[in-house]
């Protein structure tokens, strides 16, 4: 099985990933993870990439391409896969299937989670994350038990440059320019679910799992 999750940044992708996983026992495929490891790592792809979505914008095809095909090459700890936040654009989608292809892998379905921009710029303005171990927080919805300071080792949060507001405001002009007419095209391919993603957290995944359980 593997699921590709499409929709804008503070969506909830990650947190529907992570459900999913546990449920499916699948291999999360999360490029924000991906492009902030690659960074504390210090690699070349990691200093590249950070250019870009430190202020919002999308990090160009041939380096997001190159880091999921290495990391699809490694040996899958699960059942398959789930792409949380790649493709974002019918240019990756295009090379994504090809890799698939290479690696004879099944795509199952793409969930595209509706939201609203107006909740999703409340939702991103508020989100915070520990400077150590990078777990994210929502001052309205999931705040830390002491406010400015991590639940797993006391170290403080911070505002990521990307969920500032100006950077929150190019990161949705670039979803809509670039990244909506994925959904279009994943629609012509008979794979697009939609999903009401405003709801709460678990009403979204019971959406969610209802499709895939339909996919086994």
């Amino acid at each position: 099985m593997n699921i590709i999750i499409v929709g804008p940044p503070g969506a909830g992708k990650g947190t529907q990933a992570k459900l999913i996983c546990n449920e499916y026992n699948l291999t999360q495929l999360s490029t924000g993870d991906i492009l902030r490891e690659n960074y504390r790592q210090g690699t070349m792809l990691g200093k590249e990439a950070a250019k870009y979505w430190s202020v919002g914008g999308l990090v160009p095809d041939d380096i997001m391409i190159n880091l999921i095909r290495q990391e699809m090459t490694k040996p899958v700890p699960g059942n398959g896969y789930i792409f949380d936040g790649f493709p974002r654009t019918v240019a990756q989608a295009l090379s994504l299937r090809d890799i698939f292809d290479e690696l004879t892998l099944p795509l199952t379905a793409v969930i595209v989670l509706d939201v609203d921009f107006d909740e999703l710029i409340k939702r991103l303005s508020a989100r915070r994350t520990c400077t150590k171990c990078g777990k994210t927080y929502h001052m309205m919805f999931n705040p830390p038990k002491v406010e400015g300071i991590c639940d797993l080792d006391n170290e403080p949060l911070c505002q990521r440059e990307d969920d500032k507001p100006a950077a929150i405001e190019n990161r949705l002009k670039v979803f809509k320019e670039q990244t909506l007419p994925l959904e279009k095209f994943f629609e012509d391919e008979g794979k697009a679910q939609h999903v009401p993603g405003m709801l709460g957290i678990n009403e979204v995944y019971a959406h969610i799992k209802n499709i895939l359980d339909k996919c086994k």
